[in-house]
């Protein structure tokens, strides 16, 4: 690292090493900041001109510094003659102050290595740009070796050194003595300026007569920087050592040829010899060949003729110089005029920036840019010259490149961007924003071309808001979407809806209708669709750019409303504008079509959505009906315990409930399975009618049904089963309401004491416990399983497995009959129906008459008394053959594992009814195996 800035150090040393040794101690060098080496001029191109600055007001300046090493081989008195020299034509340039001289901004100062004064900023000297490189900096700057003079730079360069001649000629009465191009200096906006004083001549004679100049006679032993270039000398100025005025327009004849022939002299003059050159020279301008002058124009060739005539008093003066027709060229004239227009006032420069426009498509752009918009930027500061100025400056503008115009132009306009009156600077800016969106920077834009344009849309003056309204479409797509949401749409609805003027409020919906393409289609339909429902006036041009707005955002196909839009809010409020007194014919019909239009639309899209919707929904009730129809032919086929159950309960009067094994469900459960029924909907009802319709059809068909089935069960079959249960389930409940208590005492299951009242319609609930399960039963007061009894008025039976009928073939036998007959169960319906009054028991029971056979001894065993003691039987673990669990469980009452244990009071209730039977333990023991 040490190394690589060792390095970097030699090289900018190396590079600045002529600058620091020349210009370091020098006083200069206090005030100015000195850059880099750009050019060189002034006698024998002996100065060196840097670019600099000056430190308290960073002004750019040119700095001219002479390196006395340059003369070091020259002995002390030459030094000092050429120090004198160079002193003497710096000290003259200061004193005199014109446009057409080099204004020198610090006077000289000498250190002990250099002298240095400071002047305006400089390009380069006429000799740089002609081809003449000494004393440049190595290599040569680009922009000197590529610079090519246009012609009206020439033009008006040799005008400028004409003026300049003049003013020394008349005004000072003083010659140059040493006209050449090295002593006329380019300056940074390119105008000539004439400097090196070091041989001029001041008149000797008072000021109002005559001028009488004395010259020095030529002495070849001198330094040529002690000595003018011979070149451009006059001849008498060498053969006859007298001067005058016209001594330097013989320069200026010179100089002409030599700004026409990259910079080469009429004649080659020996030095070594001056006079015999200048001699043989005389010859040769008395008989001037047109060759010599072929590269000059033909507009200023007789001129230049007669400025080299050896005779001086044929030579024109310097102010018949600027006369010359040569010098009436247009561009010359116009930056003529730019430099005398401090002497003018505002009427003449108005005139004079109205035809600007028209010469300016005719000049170099490097002159119009280095030359012209400077002069214009001046006028910046005079407020009533902006609005003659500033179009000349935008037309520059659009010649500029985008760097050219933000480094160039965009300084100076800034300020202007702020200004307010006078009202023509925002019309000018505003016909000419295309041109400011597409070359100034967006953060400038951001911070003073967009702010410009929303005073104008809030602008006081009428004129003002509608040239802003009708010219902001045409650069639209350049605005940024952000500012044009957030701060041009919100402004121009506020001024379309407090305006009092017509004209401002349609010209504002048409903007907005212009530009709704560059917006997005939500931003419309929240901001712009509801604002148009604001506008207060309903004049016909208003109604007719509301419509405009509508039908704009109707049919663009980026854009778009939709039909809920278009429902709720669009054709309501078109529909209400459409009937305004205020339209005509043709206006309604106009409001009409686009009014059906929007209906055509908005049936198509919702039709199209209503089919979609009504297909979807047919395709999903196809799939429910085949999946309940698949549901429904499984149910067919393998019908649920829970049906079983079911149509059992429907068998013996529907009322008692059942529950699964689990004892969860009691006899509530076949009301609860109503609601789900309620709840079909209208299209599966129809569905379910459909079914049975199909299930009718089908029965109708005689041979679906088995022959062979009908002999196995007939109807006195039936009628024995149920009687035979009828008696069973009478004697039951004859026992348990004429006995006492009996508690029996049983291995495996043993059986709980049963209230007297009835229970449970039709079945009660049992416990069952076997050699597997736990054993589950019910508690004291009639409560099994955690259920309670759902009606006290209800009856509850009991059941074994030996004494329970099996149902499975009562269920068969009822299915195989039903197509034929139905069962008649009204003998049920009279025993169970809970619309009857309630009957006891003991009546239920069947009697004998007077004379009869005692009931049977199965009965006698139950209906007799049994003593308090327990005895002991053997049980075996229960269960219910082709009957469900559930309805087995429910209607046995044995199945409890609890002892039959009752109060000894109740078993002494009916003593006297019954007598004990040595055969009731055997036949129980028969009964439960």
């Amino acid at each position: 690292m040490e190394s690589m800035l060792n390095k970097l150090k030699s090289t900018v040393t190396k590079v600045t090493a002529d600058m620091t040794s020349a210009v370091m101690g020098n006083p200069v060098t206090r005030e100015f900041e000195v850059g880099r080496h750009i050019a060189s001029g002034g006698p024998g191109m002996s100065w060196r001109i840097y670019n600099g600055t000056k430190k308290s007001t960073k002004q750019e300046v040119a700095v001219f510094v002479f390196d006395k090493k340059i003369i070091d081989r020259y002995q002390k008195f030459e030094k000092d003659q050429i120090i004198d020299s160079l002193k003497k034509g710096v000290q003259q340039l200061t004193r005199l102050r014109h446009p057409r001289l080099l204004t020198v901004q610090h006077p000289l100062e000498e250190s002990r290595d250099c002298l240095a004064f400071c002047t305006e900023p400089v390009f380069a000297s006429l000799a740089n740009v002609l081809g003449q490189w000494d004393n440049l900096p190595s290599p040569v700057p680009t922009d000197i070796k590529e610079y090519k003079l246009y012609d009206v730079e020439t033009k008006y360069g040799l005008l400028q050194v004409s003026e300049g001649l003049s003013f020394l000629h008349s005004g000072v009465k003083m010659v140059h003595g040493n006209l050449c191009p090295e002593n006329i200096i380019l300056n940074k906006s390119g105008a000539w300026k004439i400097m090196g004083f070091d041989f001029s001549i001041s008149s000797s004679n008072p000021s109002d007569a005559e001028p009488k100049y004395v010259c020095k006679e030529w002495d070849p032993n001198l330094s040529p920087l002690c000595l003018p270039n011979p070149e451009y000398v006059a001849p008498e100025y060498i053969l006859s050592v007298s001067c005058d005025a016209a001594s330097d327009m013989y320069s200026l004849g010179v100089l002409i040829h030599a700004v026409f022939n990259e910079g080469k002299p009429v004649f080659q003059v020996n030095k070594q010899d001056i006079f015999k050159s200048f001699s043989r020279q005389l010859d040769q301008l008395s008989h001037l060949s047109p060759g010599v002058l072929s590269q000059i124009p033909e507009e200023v060739r007789d001129h230049v003729k007669m400025l080299l005539n050896i005779t001086s008093n044929v030579r024109p003066d310097a102010d018949q110089m600027t006369k010359i027709p040569f010098f009436d060229d247009v561009g010359a004239m116009t930056l003529q005029y730019f430099d005398s227009l401090f002497q003018r006032d505002n009427l003449q420069k108005s005139q004079f920036y109205k035809g600007l426009p028209k010469v300016l498509p005719k000049l170099p752009k490097r002159v119009i840019i280095y030359r012209i918009l400077p002069a214009l930027a001046s006028e910046f500061v005079n407020p009533d010259m902006v609005p003659f100025v500033l179009p000349n400056v935008l037309l520059i503008a659009e010649e500029c490149t985008k760097e050219e115009y933000v480094r160039l132009v965009l300084p100076d306009l800034t300020p202007v961007f702020k200004q307010q009156e006078p009202v023509q600077i925002l019309l000018i800016f505003l016909q000419k924003m295309d041109l400011l969106l597409t070359k100034t920077p967006p953060e400038d834009i951001k911070n003073s071309v967009l702010p410009m344009v929303y005073r104008a849309v809030e602008a006081p003056s009428t004129q003002i808001q509608e040239l802003c309204l009708n010219i902001i479409p045409t650069f639209a797509n350049l605005i940024e979407y952000p500012s044009m949401k957030n701060a041009l749409i919100p402004r121009i609805k506020s001024a379309c809806l407090k305006t009092s003027s017509l004209a401002v409020r349609v010209n504002s919906l048409v903007c907005l209708g212009k530009i709704l393409e560059y917006l997005d289609k939500w931003y419309v339909i929240d901001e712009i669709l509801p604002f148009l429902q604001q506008i207060p006036s309903r004049e016909t041009a208003v109604l007719m750019g509301i419509l405009g707005i509508y039908k704009c955002t109707f049919t663009h196909k980026k854009l778009g409303i939709p039909k809920e839009h278009l429902a709720g809010k669009s054709l309501p409020h078109l529909v209400s504008l459409s009937i305004d007194n205020n339209l005509n014919l043709n206006q309604f019909n106009s409001f009409m079509a686009v009014i059906k239009e929007m209906l055509n639309r908005l049936e198509a899209e919702h039709k199209t959505k209503l089919e979609q919707l009504h297909a979807m929904q047919e395709q999903q009730r196809s799939l429910n009906i085949t999946n309940h129809m698949n549901q429904s032919e499984e149910t067919k086929n393998t019908p649920s315990p829970a049906t079983q159950v079911r149509d059992i309960d429907e068998i013996f009067g529907g009322s008692s409930g059942s529950a699964g094994v689990n004892g969860k469900e009691n006899g509530s459960s076949s009301t609860a399975s109503q609601p789900s029924r309620v709840s079909l909907t209208l299209e599966e009802k129809q569905r379910l009618a459909k079914e049975q319709e199909q299930a009718a059809k089908l029965r109708s068909q005689q041979p679906l049904a088995p022959q062979s089935i009908k002999p196995a069960t007939t109807t006195p079959q039936a009628k024995d089963l149920t009687n035979s249960l009828l008696n069973t389930m009478t004697s039951v409940n004859t026992l348990s309401l004429n006995s006492g208590t009996r508690t029996m005492p049983m291995q495996g299951a043993t059986i709980s004491t049963f209230p007297a009242g009835p229970t449970m319609g039709g079945m009660g609930t049992m416990g069952v416990s076997n050699g597997f399960n736990s054993p589950m039963g019910f508690q004291a007061g009639g409560m099994g399983m955690g259920m309670r009894p759902a009606a006290p008025g209800l009856y509850g039976g009991m059941a074994t497995t030996t004494s329970t009928p099996n149902f499975s073939a009562l269920t068969q036998n009822q299915s195989l009959n039903q197509p034929n007959k139905p069962t008649d169960m009204s003998a049920l319906d009279s025993l169970f129906t809970s619309s009857k009054p309630k009957v006891s028991m003991n009546q239920m029971a069947p009697k004998t008459a007077p004379g009869a056979t005692a009931p049977s001894p199965w009965i006698n065993q139950f209906g007799r008394g049994q003593p308090s003691q327990p005895a002991p039987m053997q049980a075996t673990p229960m269960g219910m053959a082709g009957v469900q669990g559930g309805f087995g469980m429910q209607a046995n009452p044995f199945f409890n594992p609890q002892n039959f244990s009752q109060p000894a009071a109740s078993s002494t209730a009916n003593t006297g009814t019954m007598k004990q039977s040595a055969s009731v333990n055997n036949d129980l023991k028969d009964l439960f195996g």
